[in-house]
């Protein structure tokens, strides 16, 4: 239940991230539509007596930002489908951040547990070696504690118990990655069915004028090329961050394997 709520907590946070984005876009639009209409209504008190006119300077156009291109790219592309997939890039960053945060919390200087586990075992024995494990964080410490506490009825139970809680901690590390490819697989089909819709929409259009006119249809394809694009830019955006988990995810296996193996060849030299 930790993990949901934490999930869910982040994906909170970006929500509230990009609402307040908006938003604040939004109160740049009414200030400069408000500054604008007070000089407006300067300009028609302030008359000046019929004299020679001076042409006006022409003031240059303020260029739109990134976000505001987005945001107005985004109202354009229409809610129903926009807004579907702005949910899984929030929901699928969730968990891609929670994820990178457990398994960074999770790796563990294998190389220098091992070391401490042969001093242990060669000075006090299991108990200090499990004592170890005890103080230690991650998967493989974890691992190591099953080993040593099953180490007593023979060196074949303490490798099934390595092997059998080894598959444990994959489970934990794997744990939510299926929601993020989903997400990957969901983002494009959502764009690709807006885009359906939209050529459906500019079909319908064709129909009801009865002419094929460019002014007609460049709606619905204008909102069918937006859907389309957003969700391919969403599920590359995941795709990335799937990527780095999976390594992440492979790298701690890789070295839970390696360390099991070590571990297993400290118990054979000590045994007695």
């Amino acid at each position: 239940m930790k993990k949901v709520f934490s999930i869910l907590a982040i994906a909170g946070l970006l929500f509230l991230g990009t609402s307040n984005a908006f938003a604040q876009e939004e109160g740049a639009t009414v200030d400069s539509t408000n500054v604008a209409a007070t000089e407006d209504v300067a300009k028609e008190e302030v008359v000046a007596t019929p004299e020679v006119s001076t042409p006006e300077e022409s003031t240059p156009k303020a260029e739109p930002t990134f976000h505001q291109i987005l945001k107005q790219r985004f109202i354009e592309g229409g809610a129903e489908f926009m807004g579907i997939v702005l949910v899984a890039l929030i929901l699928g960053l969730a968990i891609a951040i929670e994820r990178i945060i457990y398994l960074n919390m999770a790796t563990t200087n294998t190389k220098k547990l091992v070391a401490k586990i042969d001093e242990a075992l060669a000075s006090g024995g299991v108990d200090a070696a499990k004592e170890i494990c005890r103080d230690t964080k991650g998967p493989v410490a974890s691992i190591f504690y099953q080993g040593l506490d099953r180490s007593s009825e023979g060196i074949d139970a303490a490798e099934k118990a390595v092997v059998g809680y080894g598959g444990v901690q994959m489970g934990l590390l794997e744990k939510n990655i299926s929601w993020l490819s989903l997400f990957i697989a969901l983002a494009p089909m959502l764009g690709f069915m807006g885009t359906v819709i939209g050529m459906i929409d500019a079909f319908d259009a064709i129909q009801v004028a009865g002419d094929i006119n460019p002014a007609v249809v460049a709606g619905g394809i204008k909102v069918a090329l937006l859907t389309t694009v957003f969700g391919l830019v969403v599920a590359i955006i995941l795709q990335v961050f799937y990527n780095i988990i999976v390594a992440k995810v492979d790298s701690i296996v890789n070295k839970m394997e390696d360390a099991s193996i070590s571990l297993i060849d400290l118990l054979v030299k000590y045994k007695k």
